[in-house]
């Protein structure tokens, strides 16, 4: 199971607006600098977290981003939905009789990957960014 670096790389610069959006909008410039994030693949991200409305952008000299919602309420789940990232421990699909290993079975571990997925997505279901949020506050940059 992996997850991609568009997913770690989204749940990291919405913890990093989450810190800083009350005071103004924060510029995805800003962003990159604190996360070591490359500007043009943020842009791509936040692209995909505004039309999934998780963030929304404000315009002018001071424009940025903001949380579209409180941090409470966005879970790890929503950022991956909407980057398209898919936490699987498996290559077959459930509904698929036939396994990953291309037989016409499913292998004999299966079931334990299967488990396992369902811990990791429910793990996420039950974390927010506000979880994530620590009391360390950071300076703008």
């Amino acid at each position: 199971m992996k997850l991609t670096s568009k997913g770690r790389y989204a749940v990291m610069a919405l913890v990093d607006l989450a810190r800083f959006d009350n005071i103004n909008p924060v510029s995805l410039r800003d962003i990159s600098l604190r996360q070591g994030i490359s500007l043009d693949y943020l842009e791509q991200i936040f692209s995909k977290l505004k039309k999934n409305e998780i963030v929304k952008s404000i315009r002018g000299t001071q424009g940025g981003y903001v949380l579209n919602k409180n941090p409470n309420e966005i879970k790890l789940t929503n950022i991956f939905h909407a980057v398209d990232e898919k936490v699987k421990t498996v290559q077959c699909k459930k509904e698929s009789k036939k396994g990953c290993n291309g037989k016409a079975t499913k292998c004999i571990t299966h079931n334990l990957w299967d488990e396992l997925e369902i811990h990791i997505n429910t793990f996420f279901e039950n974390k927010s960014l506000k979880d994530l949020l620590n009391n360390n506050k950071e300076t703008r940059v």
